[in-house]
């Protein structure tokens, strides 16, 4: 099994620019940068991972829908050329929710024609078990296959007065704690995050990330995470009073 890379990236609607209406949103390029970045890394699948009402995994022909957010857009996660993807047996085909919409425009934006499918994750998982999902997306890799992992997250949503949640002085060193595990690379502290302190402060990207924590702590069991792998954070803000995190992951020499 290889688990080759990773990219963290928000999902606001406000990231595809029919929906943005020409409001220039910073993230916006950061996150395709991650996203073509993560595609270089030369995966053989990307397994997209986002906030989802019930966990679920969708396949290739899921598509999501911007009507919601006054455009008249669908988006195809997409048909792998290679195929269907493992597993494909117990995969079903809902509308994609908003984080893996989104997931799906930049897989599209950044070029990738490859092998995908998307797992949604309910907010309110565990820590136990948005790690375990991770561990099982890595213990299922094939032999000499290449998984990577588009992880869609936002921070809190109450880092300032007009943010969708209001102002909680706790949201900014909540969403610092994530921003350093995964400038770390350090899966242990994103295992850390406080499941109901991430609830209070609306962060729905927490279980995702863990989930990315988990699949990175299954892949260098034997290994110190910092040492076999790079991490670069891209982007840190909350320009709407939610925290966005960008970031890459790459493991070295695979």
């Amino acid at each position: 099994m290889t688990f080759v890379a990773a990219a963290v990236c928000p999902h606001p609607p406000l990231l595809v620019p029919e929906v943005g209406r020409g409001e220039q949103v910073q993230a916006r390029a950061a996150a395709v940068d991650a996203v073509r970045r993560l595609c270089a890394a030369r995966p053989d699948r990307i397994v997209v991972v986002g906030d989802a009402p019930a966990e679920t995994r969708y396949g290739p022909e899921s598509t999501g829908s911007l009507a919601g957010f006054g455009v008249d857009l669908r988006v195809p996660l997409g048909r792998s050329a290679a195929g269907p993807a493992a597993g494909a047996a117990a995969i079903v085909e809902p509308a994609l929710p908003l984080s893996l919409t989104v997931g799906a425009w930049l897989l599209a934006s950044a070029g990738w024609s490859g092998d995908r499918s998307a797992l949604g994750v309910p907010a309110g998982h565990s820590t136990r078990a948005a790690a375990g999902l991770g561990e099982r997306l890595v213990a299922q890799v094939g032999r000499g296959e290449r998984l990577a992992l588009l992880v869609m997250g936002d921070g809190s949503a109450r880092r300032t007065l007009k943010a969708p949640g209001g102002l909680d002085e706790r949201a900014a060193a909540f969403d610092a704690a994530a921003a350093a595990a995964l400038a770390g690379p350090d899966p242990a502290a994103l295992l850390d995050l406080d499941p109901a302190l991430a609830t209070e402060l609306l962060a729905a990207g927490r279980a995702s990330w863990q989930v990315l924590g988990g699949a990175l702590l299954a892949a260098t069991r034997d290994d110190t995470p910092a040492e076999v792998w790079s991490s670069e954070l891209t982007y840190d803000d909350a320009p709407y009073g939610v925290g966005y995190l960008v970031a890459v992951w790459n493991r070295g020499g695979a």
